[in-house]
């Protein structure tokens, strides 16, 4: 019989083992022998890269909208991104920084409709975009995909001359030295086989390579720390990188992310999220949220911009 375990994440923010079927890639994609058949568990190793940049993105709804149209309600949000990165500099005096901040407002209307939300004084002001989605989330993900696009410009920009380790699933895979940390698990794309080394993984150490066809990119497990009462892959995250790099360099990369992410993994008494939200991160979001406006200062300029083009 297998044991139950009570999850170390603050349930509102899900949970690290979060299935979801609908994104399982097709059968036969999954490649397991791309760096070698001996499956078993890989020390990482530290090759001294002297910059690191964590990248991340937050995302707040600022508002419900609702375009009065006479055939019929149609319904819009308006909401705030903001992305940026931690630097960790690593020579002396090793110190970290957080910078290369972008603040996106974007009214999402649903029906492909031609309106653009009136001017609000915010900077940066609201731009307007819209899909043929119609469900409340799916004006999210269009505010999401925004927020994504901006984290891919950031880390590609900074992947120039810094390691890039990037919050959640890569958005460009462009051949750059950036890897990006999925913290939960939607799929667990390997075999049961190879499933058993993940769990067998100590910390500071990654599986070996496997490539996802589907996706266009190589990927492995890593596991940060060991988690009291935990099971088999609490304290793991997946990482990838762009299909596009050569696999030796891949390998360089794996063996540096099982050296030093363990580094800079949380702990519970200090994030809802531990070891998986990274520390560099977290400060990042505290600072991105900060950047956003307080939400009721928001709240009310955009009230008053419609409140204006309604009395003009």
């Amino acid at each position: 019989m297998a044991r139950i375990v009570v999850e170390g994440w603050s349930p509102e923010y899900g949970a690290p083992m979060d299935p979801d079927e609908a994104l399982a890639p097709a059968e036969g994609s999954v490649d397991t022998s791309v760096e070698t058949e001996s499956w078993a568990p890989r020390d990482g190793v530290d090759d001294a890269e002297p910059r690191i940049a964590f990248v991340d993105g937050v995302r707040r709804v600022d508002a419900r909208l609702t375009l009065d149209d006479p055939t019929g309600p149609v319904p819009g949000l308006c909401g705030t991104f903001a992305v940026g990165a931690t630097v960790w500099d690593r020579r002396p005096p090793r110190r970290s920084t957080i910078g290369h901040e972008r603040i996106g407002r974007w009214a999402v209307l649903a029906g492909g409709r031609p309106e653009t939300f009136p001017p609000v004084a915010l900077d940066p002001p609201y731009d307007t975009t819209t899909t043929a989605d119609s469900d409340p989330a799916g004006l999210v993900r269009m505010l999401h995909t925004k927020m994504r696009a901006a984290e891919g410009h950031v880390a590609s920009a900074l992947a120039a001359d810094h390691f890039v380790v990037a919050d959640g699933p890569l958005n460009e895979l462009a051949a750059l030295p950036a890897v990006g940390s999925i913290k939960s698990h939607r799929v667990t794309y390997l075999p049961p086989e190879r499933n058993v080394v993940v769990g067998a993984l100590a910390p500071g150490q990654r599986t070996p390579l496997f490539t996802i066809a589907d996706y266009r990119r190589y990927s492995w497990y890593v596991r940060l720390a060991d988690v009291a009462g935990g099971h088999a892959w609490s304290g793991v995250i997946r990482c990838e990188a762009s299909g596009q790099l050569p696999t030796a360099d891949v390998i360089v990369i794996a063996d540096r992310t099982a050296a030093i992410l363990p580094l800079v993994a949380s702990e519970p008494h200090l994030d809802p999220r531990a070891p998986q939200n990274l520390v560099p991160i977290a400060a990042l979001e505290r600072r991105l949220r900060h950047l956003m406006g307080d939400p009721g200062l928001v709240y009310r300029a955009l009230r008053e911009a419609v409140a204006e083009r309604r009395a003009s």
